[in-house]
C-alpha cells in the first residue's frame, strides 16, 4: 500500500472561534454534515472535537460527542478519530470524557507538555460573536498544555489497552518523537506507529521545510520501517506542507481545525472543499487516495463494530 495516501480531515478543533469564520462547524448537525461531506470527498479519517452547541466553546463532554457520532457513522464509513487533547485549557479527566464513553477505533495523543499560544489571533478581530472568545485567546500567553509521561501512560492504558483504540501520535517537536520511542521501549505502544508531524503552532515547531525534513530523518532513525507519518501545518502553510508530505511518501491532514482558508484571503466554505483541493494535488503526484478500509488495514484498527456508538 505504499502508493496509497491517507487523507485526514480535522473538522472543527478547539483553536478557532466562531467569530473567525461562519463556516466553522459548531452545532452537532453542522459537525456531522461537514464530516460526512469530507468523507465523501475522500477523507479516510475524520479527526473530531466537540463543541458546546449554544456558545461554540470547545467541549469534551460525552453528550456533545454523542450528539454527532452516530450520525457520522451512519453517513460515512470513515475512521472516526477522537481527540484526547480536547482543549489546552481542560484537565485530563475532562478531556477524556467523550473518548472513554465512545471507545473509538482511533484517538489522537499529544506526546508532550508544551506552550500552546494562540493570543496573536485575538488582534485580528474587533467584534466578537461570544464574550468568551477574546479572553480565551488572550489568556493563552500564560497557557501550558499539560501532557506529562504519567498522563500519556494513562491514556495509553485506558483507551489503548482497555478499549482497543489505536493512536495518532501528535508530535509538535523532535522531543515528542523521543517520548514516543520511550513508550515503545516500555512496550506500551506497538507498531505500526501513525505519527502526525505538527507545524505552525506557537510553542511548537515552526512551519519551515527544514523542520519537516529533520522530523522525517529522526523518525526514520527511531522507528525504522515501523511507522507511517502524516503532516499538518497550521494556517497558510497547510497545503504547501501537505504537498511536501505527499511527495515524500507521507500522508496528509487538512480541515478547518488547522486552517480556515482555501486560498489567500478566501475563507473555505467547508471541510470538504479542502479535501477536494488536497486530493487533486496528491493524485497529480501519482498517489492513490486510501479508502477507510485501507486505513483500517494500514493502521491495524479494531473496526467500527467494536466502538460504543
Amino acid at each position: 500500500m505504499t502508493d496509497k495516501i491517507l487523507i485526514t480531515c480535522a473538522i472543527t478543533g478547539s483553536i478557532h472561534t466562531p467569530t473567525m469564520s461562519p463556516h466553522l462547524p459548531v452545532t452537532a448537525d453542522d459537525i456531522a454534515d461537514q464530516a460526512i461531506g469530507a468523507a465523501h470527498a475522500g477523507a479516510a479519517i475524520l479527526h473530531l472535537h466537540a463543541r458546546d452547541p449554544e456558545t461554540g466553546r470547545p467541549s469534551a463532554k460525552a453528550e456533545d460527542f454523542f450528539a454527532f457520532l452516530p450520525k457520522i457513522r451512519a453517513g460515512s464509513g470513515a475512521v472516526l478519530n477522537l481527540t484526547t487533547g480536547g482543549s489546552a485549557t481542560m484537565p485530563l479527566e475532562e478531556r477524556l470524557d467523550g473518548p472513554l464513553r465512545a471507545e473509538p477505533e482511533m484517538c489522537s495523543l499529544n506526546m508532550g507538555t508544551m506552550n500552546f499560544a494562540l493570543y496573536p489571533m485575538a488582534a485580528r478581530h474587533d467584534h466578537w460573536k461570544f464574550d468568551w472568545e477574546k479572553p480565551f485567546l488572550e489568556n493563552t500567553d500564560d497557557l501550558v498544555f499539560k501532557n506529562t509521561p504519567r498522563d500519556i501512560a494513562h491514556v495509553l492504558n485506558e483507551l489503548g489497552e482497555k478499549r482497543g483504540a489505536r493512536f495518532e501520535f501528535e508530535c509538535y517537536d523532535v522531543s515528542h518523537l523521543y517520548m514516543l520511542r520511550h513508550f515503545a521501549d516500555r512496550g506500551l505502544v506497538k507498531p505500526p506507529f501513525f505519527i502526525q508531524f505538527v507545524f505552525g503552532v506557537l510553542g511548537g515547531m515552526g512551519a519551515d521545510p527544514e523542520n519537516l525534513q529533520h522530523m522525517k530523518r529522526m523518525a526514520d532513525k527511531l522507528f525504522g520501517t515501523d511507522y507511517l507519518f502524516s503532516v499538518l501545518a497550521a494556517g497558510r502553510q497547510q497545503i504547501p506542507f501537505a504537498t511536501m508530505a505527499a511527495s515524500m511518501g507521507g500522508h496528509v491532514r487538512v480541515g478547518l481545525e488547522d486552517n480556515l482558508f482555501i486560498a489567500k484571503g478566501q475563507l473555505a466554505t467547508s471541510n470538504a472543499e479542502q479535501v477536494v483541493k488536497i486530493r487533486g494535488i496528491v493524485e497529480a503526484l501519482g498517489r492513490i487516495v486510501a479508502t477507510p478500509n485501507d486505513a483500517r488495514a494500514m493502521l491495524g484498527l479494531k473496526g467500527m463494530a467494536e466502538t460504543a456508538f
